[in-house]
């Protein structure tokens, strides 16, 4: 790692402070100014990887929006950068900068550089190669926007190997929402499917995946069944599984007992991975919870407290037992370039999905090229 030329280096004028303070929307003149220095940077793009954005903790008001107004500076800054192909990492005062423990700051930073310069840090292990997973999202524009008023899309798909995590984004037309929740038609989610099975494609010498397990948060419908199943005509199996974050089932993990001895509570939780069925459509998965072969004490339990709850698994396309599928998403919640803990609660499918969202709808032309998430994250 080392600094780009001077010619790369941009210091904002003293009287962007004074604008600040004297604004009554402080975060719409510091973000007008960011993105201009942004923008300049685009003529000497192939002079640097990665541009750093400093943010002073004077800048703090300028973070969010006024309350109930839709901005975040994080995501705004993101969507500049992402519409240029320009991957920005942003150092806060008051996060990065003063965070006592400096080897978890540099490690963290350390990581981001190098998936943001075009590295792949892990994949996944003993994964089938010729299956492709994608992950689902909706974006809603605020009113204001330019844009479709209603949603968009957004769509992930990569490999096993890691390499093809890349994703599709584009302007949903035919939609209807069912208590907030929007789905898609089945020529849209047909035309969003083929789209993410053309870059595996790409990808793979013009050959199909022969199994795709595609996960979203909300149910599947009967047309985005039916779309789905058209898009993936070649493919061997599918898998629709809607992943259920928010549930009431919790579960405690009990030792010794046998058919004389009553059983006690254990020191540590269930397992991670887990699963209990609830029929032949649903199941619970932990992927939070008890790991073992990491400390010499034998049990490793993240974040150290509370009870872990499940996840919920709903499969409205796919059959077999839930080992497979279960094996999997607990691959993928291990798959977050974006983090360095051992693992995340969700799998990365819908995690990188809400993150791409998120930024997504703060953009102005989406393109229809494919974008890498090394921009957004």
């Amino acid at each position: 790692m080392r600094p780009a030329g001077k010619g790369c280096h941009v210091q904002l004028d003293a009287q962007l402070d004074t604008e600040f303070r004297s604004s009554s929307t402080p975060h719409i003149v510091l973000a007008d100014r960011l993105v201009r220095a942004i923008q300049r940077f685009e003529a000497r793009r192939f002079d640097f990887d990665v541009l750093f954005i400093y943010i002073p903790e004077r800048w703090a008001p300028g973070y969010v929006g006024a309350l109930g107004e839709d901005f975040d500076l994080h995501d705004h800054l993101k969507a500049a950068g992402a519409g240029r192909r320009l991957p920005i990492q942003l150092v806060r005062e008051d996060k990065a900068l003063s965070y006592p423990d400096r080897a978890s700051v540099m490690w963290r930073v350390g990581l981001a550089l190098y998936v943001k310069a075009g590295g792949i840090p892990w994949k996944l292990a003993e994964a089938d190669p010729e299956t492709a997973f994608i992950g689902l999202s909706y974006a809603v524009r605020p009113p204001e926007s330019e844009g479709p008023r209603f949603v968009t899309c957004c769509s992930q798909v990569f490999d096993a190997e890691g390499s093809g995590l890349e994703f599709v984004v584009y302007d949903a037309n035919e939609v209807e929402v069912q208590r907030d929740n929007p789905f898609l038609s089945r020529t849209e989610m047909f035309r969003v499917m083929t789209r993410s099975v053309d870059l595996y494609r790409r990808r793979h010498a013009g050959h199909s995946p022969r199994r795709v397990m595609v996960h979203k948060t909300t149910e599947f419908k009967m047309d985005e069944v039916d779309g789905c199943m058209e898009a993936f005509h070649l493919c061997e199996a599918v898998d629709l599984v809607q992943i259920v974050e928010d549930v009431g089932w919790r579960g405690i993990r009990i030792d010794g007992n046998s058919g004389t001895q009553k059983g006690r509570p254990a020191a540590f939780p269930v397992p991670r991975g887990t699963v209990v069925s609830l029929g032949a459509r649903e199941a619970l998965l932990w992927t939070h919870g008890d790991v073992t072969g990491l400390l010499e004490r034998g049990s490793y339990f993240q974040g150290g407290r509370g009870i872990p709850r499940p996840i919920r698994l709903v499969r409205h396309a796919g059959h077999g037992p839930w080992d497979e599928t279960a094996r999997a998403i607990l691959a993928l919640s291990k798959m977050d370039w974006n983090n360095d803990a051992l693992y995340d609660p969700l799998p990365v499918t819908i995690g990188y999905a809400k993150v791409l969202a998120r930024v997504v709808k703060r953009m102005r032309d989406l393109g229809s090229a494919p974008y890498q998430f090394r921009f957004f994250m």
